[in-house]
């Protein structure tokens, strides 16, 4: 008898926290989906620009094509490393592996596509029992699932930018359906 209640009780365990595992998993997969098309999609801009364009600004107070290409990287690097990772942020001040500083085109692109690997390789080696944990998000309380939500429109937002320039620059931006 003992064996049947103790059976039943990890059967019963499994069917309750196994739909719980898999709907995390498959966040995690998608998510990660997502983030590699994003990739994608931010180097082929980042490629069309031409190279002395980088430094083009809408208005005098805006960043340019190239910082926020870097911002982009920035912001990566610090939502998962150090935000959810727990590593302490990187010095704006003195640190430029992540800023414009005097990098060319090539490198910048080079940077950024290793800092999306970086992100990636930290977000698929994620604990997914983490995903609830609550953080202090500039004064708002949030979960470490929407701090990778609030990373993906991050990104958006400043590719966004990105595509803007482009037309102003003359250039069509590459077609986004593709990476949807």
């Amino acid at each position: 008898m003992k064996n049947i209640i103790t059976l039943t009780s990890i059967i019963l365990l499994f069917s309750v926290t196994q739909p719980i595992f898999a709907q995390e998993n498959g966040f995690i997969k998608e998510y990660l989906e997502r983030l590699e098309k994003s990739k994608e999609y931010l180097i082929l801009v980042a490629e069309t620009m031409s190279e002395e364009a980088y430094n083009y600004k809408a208005t005098p107070e805006s960043m340019s094509f190239a910082e926020n290409l870097m911002h982009i990287g920035w912001a990566m690097d610090w939502h998962s490393q150090s935000l959810m990772g727990g590593r302490n942020a990187r010095d704006w001040d003195t640190d430029t592996e992540l800023k414009v500083d005097n990098k060319s085109k090539k490198e910048m692109i080079s940077k950024i596509s290793e800092t999306f690997d970086k992100t990636i390789e930290f977000i698929s080696n994620f604990d997914t029992n983490r995903l609830e944990e609550r953080l202090d998000y500039f004064g708002a309380d949030r979960t470490k699932r929407q701090i990778l939500l609030l990373l993906a429109d991050h990104i958006t937002h400043h590719r966004g930018q990105m595509l803007v320039y482009m037309r102003l620059n003359g250039l069509k931006p590459p077609r986004y359906v593709l990476y949807q």
